[in-house]
């Protein structure tokens, strides 16, 4: 009985070390999420979850370095494994059916806009810029598939710093934010070459967040609208491949003799993130139970950004320098003159 109570006890004192730091990352999750239902910055693409970090770093930086010795455990653990359930329950966003809605041409249309923006992103970040590989790698997964939730699904695969994280996602916020303005007034001068419908394609295959890809399609019309929010769709179920991948890749990269060259990092939540994903594809589940996943799901990714934040700090972006930002650039100009090529040219070749 004295050995239960023992560990009744331990757990009752990792439980207490984790509710502080919990609290505070819930706390600021909470304010994105209701600043992210304000019309003024849901129109301009600012969703819940970037508006997580954004709070974060301002209370990670005002606050936090006051309290953070009780703080640490419970924003360590949301940064971790309340990530991880998120990915997850994003695949109750997702159906395979999905895919045969934007037909060949659209899949072939991700499948190269993603790989081609990624491996560019590793030889601009490494070569070019002189980066560090995790940055790299980081803004490359951002901006081509998925935006915020994908440079927080990557980083426990390349082990990167929050710092290194908080840079990536602060490019995502730049380039998607003006993509939102720019895509809508490019269409009026390249209509001639798109139909609204394979616009949208081309929306959801080269805009770098889900929100951003609504707000961009909303505004050029309802085809386009729902075009883009499908191809989008399709760039986030790659995820998970792309993941699996990545971390293949980097135990090829690790050192002869290391622990990582001995095995492989299998990152299992983007696995079971496709099975979630395929299960959802049935149908099974109540559509009003799917719904409460789906907002569990953005709490929960709320809350990781938030505690991301929390421990993202200035000097560090500071450190950081002008370099990603000029790196994700170049990637945001890729995506709309070589992502407009792959378009027309799938379309070409396919219709």
């Amino acid at each position: 009985m004295s050995d239960i109570t023992q560990h009744l006890n331990l757990r009752r004192i990792q439980a207490g070390l984790l509710l502080p730091g919990l609290a505070l990352a819930t706390l600021t999750a909470g304010a994105a999420l209701w600043a992210g239902n304000i019309p003024v910055l849901a129109n301009v693409g600012l969703s819940a979850l970037t508006l997580a970090i954004l709070f974060g770093i301002l209370v990670g930086n005002a606050l936090y370095p006051r309290i953070s010795g009780s703080c640490d455990e419970g924003v360590r653990f949301a940064k971790h494994h309340l990530l991880r359930l998120g990915i997850i329950l994003y695949g109750f966003r997702l159906t395979f059916s999905q895919i045969a809605d934007v037909g060949v041409s659209g899949i072939i249309i991700d499948m190269l806009t993603l790989t081609s923006t990624f491996l560019l992103a590793g030889w601009l970040g490494q070569k070019v810029f002189g980066l560090d590989r995790e940055t790299s790698w980081l803004i490359g997964a951002g901006s081509s598939i998925c935006g915020a939730a994908a440079i927080l699904a990557t980083e426990p695969v390349v082990k990167a710093e929050s710092s290194k994280v908080a840079v990536a996602v602060a490019t995502v916020v730049i380039f998607g934010t003006l993509a939102i303005f720019l895509y809508p007034a490019m269409y009026p001068l390249m209509g001639h070459l798109f139909s609204p419908e394979t616009w949208g394609i081309y929306m959801g295959s080269t805009i770098h967040e889900v929100a951003q890809v609504v707000a961009a399609g909303h505004a050029v019309s309802p085809e386009a609208e729902n075009a883009a929010v499908i191809a989008k769709m399709l760039r986030v179920m790659m995820l998970a491949p792309f993941l699996i991948i990545l971390a293949m890749r980097v135990k090829s990269l690790a050192p002869a003799g290391t622990a990582n060259k001995s095995k492989i990092t299998i990152p299992w939540f983007a696995l079971i993130f496709i099975m979630v994903a395929f299960f959802n594809s049935f149908h099974l589940l109540p559509q009003t139970l799917v719904n409460a996943l789906v907002t569990l799901d953005t709490v929960l990714l709320a809350i990781a950004m938030a505690a991301l934040g929390l421990t993202t700090h200035i000097s560090a972006l500071k450190q950081a320098g002008s370099k990603p930002l000029l790196m994700a650039l170049v990637l945001f100009i890729w995506l709309i003159l070589g992502g407009g090529a792959i378009n027309l040219l799938a379309h070409h070749l396919i219709a």
